[in-house]
């Protein structure tokens, strides 16, 4: 649902826009902050690439559990308190993984953080686009490029950490503490009322105007009898053709709505390869200095952050179809080569190009589900955040087994493969506006 805003946002607006900047930038910082630890942590526990794998998998999976309760949270509490609770959990979730002594102590606390991180990214999001409405024009890209600024920053933190030689019980409750006090100082400047209001109030003007219509046939049929008979019975003929028309609506919004998800899950496999496994493959498999390993995931993520700045201007210009088309390529081609010549410097770089290929497709998706037809308001950015998670979910293990059956490099192959497949996909997306 869109409303035209001809006069500049008010004071209120441009407070929530900033609240919800605030939101997306530290629920990036979070978790990449715990990131680059993950060699340490893994070599702490003495876990191989696939135990590793399953364990790291806790996360999406949290989120895959948790995510479908976002929806009855934002609606009881509002989107601006849940996604405030819900990163103030997450830190508390990513400073337990930090301190666990054991696989299972690890998982469970990822489980937690990734089921908190699930119901903030859905709150955030909403709140985003409700501001986005107040706005009248497209803002959404920009919150996503702030959660990368977030991302890079966290990243950076753990590169600091390390280098100072902190501990990761004291570098992950810094963090927690400073992101948690941020939040709950944006959670000030978020917008007042009930998030479903104007759907509410779009839903009663819809009920009118049918009230409308009906009592306008039912006039028409009590002064014009005969009329109204053949009118009916032409209605009767022409049911089985509205019935079918109808059924091949929902089948088309049955299937764009896959094919959203599975452009979505593309995006998340991509940013999931490079946080879980950057460091990793550039430290165990390229020989790269912590430091330098800590740059994998912060090239990808910056490289995200830049698509993103200019996602919007790309997208109207060219239409969202061309730009994730031409994202695909860039990723498959940038860390096909990457792995096809493996070297630290090259490698950062094809992170960096997946990253930056990437980039638009989340919120893409996310904008086109919430405008499905045939949907309740919200239901399509639901689906498409909750299963999308999917991505999160199977990538670590698959590529664990495939890297201890194999090599990690061949594991990462599933990065060029997700651009293949957005490219193939990218025809549901919007075309160029004329």
């Amino acid at each position: 649902m869109t409303v035209d805003v001809l006069s500049p946002p008010a004071q209120a607006e441009r407070q929530a826009r900033t609240a919800v900047a605030v939101l997306f930038f530290t629920n990036g910082a979070l978790f990449a902050n715990l990131l680059p630890r993950f060699p340490q942590i893994k070599a702490d526990l003495g876990i191989g690439n696939a135990a590793y794998g399953l364990a790291v998998a806790a996360f999406p999976t949290g989120a895959i559990v948790a995510g479908l309760a976002a929806g009855a949270l934002i609606r009881r509490y509002g989107s601006g308190r849940v996604a405030v609770a819900g990163t103030v959990l997450t830190g508390i979730g990513v400073l337990a993984a930090g301190l666990s002594g054991s696989v299972v102590l690890f998982g469970t606390a990822l489980l937690l953080a990734g089921a908190m991180d699930a119901i903030t990214d859905v709150a955030q999001n909403a709140h985003g686009l409700r501001v986005q409405r107040r706005y009248g024009r497209s803002i959404i890209n920009s919150f996503h490029a702030i959660w990368s600024i977030g991302a890079v920053t966290g990243g950076s933190m753990a590169a600091g950490a390390i280098a100072l030689d902190l501990s990761l019980g004291q570098h992950l409750l810094i963090s927690a503490v400073v992101f948690g006090i941020a939040a709950c100082v944006a959670l000030r400047f978020c917008l007042t009322g009930p998030d479903t209001e104007p759907d509410a109030e779009a839903a009663k003007e819809e009920t009118k105007e049918e009230t409308k219509e009906e009592t306008k046939e039912e006039t028409n049929g009590e002064t014009n009898g005969g009329a109204a008979r053949e009118t009916g019975a032409e209605s009767r003929e022409l049911a089985p053709r509205r019935d079918e028309k109808l059924r091949k609506t929902r089948l088309r919004t049955g299937y764009v709505l896959a094919a959203l998800v599975l452009i979505a899950a593309s995006g998340a496999l991509v940013e999931d390869a490079g946080s879980s496994w950057a460091a990793l493959y550039l430290s165990d498999s390229l020989h790269a200095s912590g430091t330098l390993a800590a740059s994998g995931y912060i090239a990808l993520v910056g490289a995200q952050f830049v698509g993103r700045m200019i996602g919007d201007r790309l997208v109207d210009r060219f239409g969202q179809r061309a730009v994730a088309r031409s994202g695909g390529v860039i990723a498959a081609v940038g860390m096909g080569l990457a792995l096809a010549v493996p070297t630290a410097t090259g490698t950062i770089l094809g992170f960096a190009t997946a990253g930056f290929g990437v980039a638009t497709l989340v919120p893409a998706a996310m904008h086109e589900a919430d405008e499905l037809p045939g949907l309740r308001p919200g239901s399509g950015l639901t689906i498409v955040s909750w299963l999308m998670r999917l991505g999160f979910l199977l990538s670590p293990p698959i590529v664990g087994l495939v890297a201890d059956s194999t090599s990690l490099r061949v594991g990462l192959l599933v990065v060029p493969l997700a651009g293949l497949m957005v490219m193939v996909l990218a025809g549901v997306l919007q075309p160029r506006r004329r």
